[in-house]
């Protein structure tokens, strides 16, 4: 009987790996798949774009790592802030990942982001690695702003992202100023400026948009609407909570922030009509799991019914997961696997930066001025300055 059993599973071998190739070649296929957002686009003073989306088996497959990655990742940086290897504000992004995925799907790297202090995500759709997030996290050297920054200054210049901003609203400016030098050097690229609701009613905001409306900038403004702020409802803090309007003369759009397609159809139009047209407000409804930051257990000003209800019914990676079911280009083992494989690189970065060094004490005075520049203190007490600028 056991010569019988394992002559049949020889024999089933060959069809079985003839399967897990048929599967293998579905999942890297670029052929066309055409998906439906989950919700119609709402235009202001613009004709939105269509709900259909073309994608591939290969992007459905790498939408669900790379949010399943993002995910664990700030689930496992709650861990170590909880445990006190993380120290001073840390904002989390969990619930917000197609945000960042999607807008990577319909851009380049040589297209910049500027954000606020929730980064982490952006800082890994850019291209950083987890142990360059992990090591800033803990303020190590390998942290990718050399363990200077923390959880609110993560930087990446080579893939155009800059920052990981702490004071609210701040990076508006700056990232109508990128847009700026965009359009100076005629190359073709546009710049997100990424803010959330509680950013909204900033005046930094309207004076930098007017200044963009007058000058064509192709700067994109993303309000990510978690609806919150800091732990205010978004109908208590703005008397017109439709955020994409804000811009009054300057068009806008409402996306579903929480379906990744959504996300990646409204930021490739939108580069599309910045570079014609000038700036455009997107507003990306969407939610955080997580408090405001880790001091905030998110709970007092919102019920836990309200936060199951929208991971049970909007959860970005669950409808991805259900795309990829419905397909048939990944069994649930086969996602559970991919899930097991992002936890394992997780605990491998996390275990490598709590090997890294913290940084010199002679690191304190650098990256303070331009190389070369700045204020220098000499003579026996040192009383003494010697200034040399620009």
């Amino acid at each position: 009987m056991a010569h019988l059993t394992r002559r049949t599973a020889d024999l089933l071998k060959p069809f079985s790996v003839a399967l897990s190739s048929m599967r293998l070649l579905t999942t890297t296929s670029t052929t066309p798949i055409t998906v439906e957002t989950s919700l119609p686009f709402t235009g202001h003073k613009i004709d939105p774009p269509s709900r259909s989306v073309e994608t591939t088996p290969q992007e459905l497959m790498t939408f669900f790592r790379d949010m399943a990655l993002m995910r664990r990742m700030e689930i496992a940086a709650d861990s170590l802030y909880k445990a006190k290897l993380i120290r001073g504000f840390c904002h989390l992004y969990d619930g917000q990942e197609a945000v960042a995925v999607g807008m990577e799907a319909a851009i380049t790297k040589k297209d910049c982001i500027i954000t606020a202090y929730r980064d982490h995500c952006i800082f890994l759709g850019r291209g950083g690695t987890l142990l360059e997030c992990f090591s800033e996290l803990m303020g190590r050297k390998d942290g990718c702003s050399k363990g200077k920054g923390g959880s609110m200054h993560f930087y990446k210049k080579d893939s155009g992202f800059y920052g990981g901003h702490g004071i609210v609203g701040a990076q508006i400016p700056l990232g109508c100023g990128l847009a700026f030098a965009q359009k100076y050097s005629k190359d073709e690229n546009v710049t997100f400026a990424l803010y959330g609701d509680g950013a909204a009613n900033q005046g930094q905001l309207f004076e930098a948009l007017n200044m963009a409306a007058l000058w064509d900038l192709p700067a994109i403004l993303v309000c990510e609407n978690n609806h919150y702020g800091m732990g205010t409802a978004e109908w208590r803090a703005a008397k017109s909570p439709a955020y994409y309007k804000r811009g009054d003369y300057v068009p806008g759009l409402k996306v579903d922030g929480m379906d990744v397609f959504a996300v990646k159809q409204a930021c490739k139009f939108s580069k599309e009509h910045a570079l014609k047209n000038g700036p455009i407000i997107l507003e990306m409804d969407t939610y955080r799991y997580h408090g405001h930051s880790m001091s905030d257990p998110g709970s007092t000003y919102r019920t836990r019914d309200e936060i199951s209800g929208v991971r049970q019914e909007r959860d970005p990676i669950e409808r991805i997961r259900k795309l990829v079911l419905s397909h048939d280009l990944a069994t649930e083992k086969e996602l559970k696997d991919i899930e097991k494989e992002v936890r394992k690189n997780v605990d491998e970065a996390i275990a490598q930066a709590k090997e890294s060094p913290m940084p010199e004490p002679s690191e304190l005075f650098t990256n303070v001025y331009v190389k070369g520049y700045g204020v220098e203190s000499f003579g026996a007490d040192r009383k003494e300055l010697r200034a040399v600028l620009p």
